[in-house]
């Protein structure tokens, strides 16, 4: 079994680095430890390697074989065109997940998942509208107009849109999957792509169910440098699938304009039956 998971990260000066992960990694960022083993999920017994001091040691051998598929995934997915978006709420991951997201361009939820967000995506898209229709007032200066208490107001409601909707308002169509951090805290979320058929990927703790989960990941979901480290491996997997993309579609537009010319050339050299005589 391989124990690499070959993901390149783009440098400012467009060179591609290959960054593998390993087992070494994983056990450096305490994606091994689980919960105590009285606090476990009988589903996850496959994933388990052995316990320790009363807590359970997740197999990290299948680990890094689980992520070195979902990096495939997420490449293809976003060489397709379409978005992944992190989903991770609880306290460990906010930050880690608006970091990453951000660095690879794209939606994130760190706040709270809105109830509907994929079951109901017009109404939470009116409600993306309306925040994009006050920042419009606030940055043309018509709130300046308004009396000082509600012009707060309005300023409290931006900035409260924004920490809930901030992280994917420009997010026009449902995303391609989902990339979960704990499915336990975020079961609304995974029920919710279930039911529109999105895939997900998610960070799998001894304790969580992992059934209807396409791409498990099985890894501490409570140690931030465990999260770290999963959140910037998907995010590279994204910036690489962006650049298979953009090279797809600069190969189409060369053999486009190829083709094109071809055809050019061959009309220069079609004579008309009277021209021939």
């Amino acid at each position: 079994m391989s124990n690499f998971c070959s993901v390149r990260r783009l440098e400012p000066g467009g060179l591609n680095l290959s960054e593998p992960i390993s087992v070494k990694q994983l056990l450096e960022a305490g994606a091994h430890f689980g919960h105590l083993t009285g606090h476990w999920h009988p589903r996850m017994k496959n994933y388990i390697f052995t316990q320790r001091n009363g807590i359970h040691i997740i197999d990290l051998e299948q680990t890094v074989t689980q992520v070195e598929k979902a990096c495939n995934f997420v490449k293809e997915l976003v060489s397709r065109g379409e978005a992944l978006l992190f989903v991770g709420t609880k306290k460990q991951a906010q930050e880690v997940i608006e970091e990453e997201a951000k660095r690879c361009g794209m939606y994130y939820v760190n706040q709270r998942w809105l109830g509907g967000m994929l079951t109901n995506f017009a109404t939470i898209q009116s409600r993306i509208d309306y925040l994009v229709r006050l920042e419009d007032k606030n940055s043309r200066g018509e709130l300046d107009y308004l009396p000082k208490k509600e012009k707060l107001k309005v300023e409290k409601e931006i900035a409260r849109l924004n920490r809930l909707l901030g992280g994917f308002k420009e997010m026009t169509t449902l995303p391609g999957a989902l990339f979960l951090v704990d499915p336990t805290k975020e079961k609304i979320a995974l029920a919710e792509a279930k039911k529109v058929g999105i895939p997900v990927i998610a960070v799998v703790d001894t304790n969580c169910n992992p059934n209807g989960i396409d791409h498990v990941i099985a890894a501490n979901d409570d140690a931030i440098k465990a999260i770290k480290l999963m959140c910037s491996r998907l995010a590279d997997a994204v910036l690489e699938g962006k650049m298979f993309r953009e090279a797809g579609e600069s190969g189409m537009a060369q053999l486009a304009s190829a083709e094109s010319k071809t055809a050019e050339l061959m009309e220069s050299h079609t004579f008309a039956p009277d021209e021939a005589s």
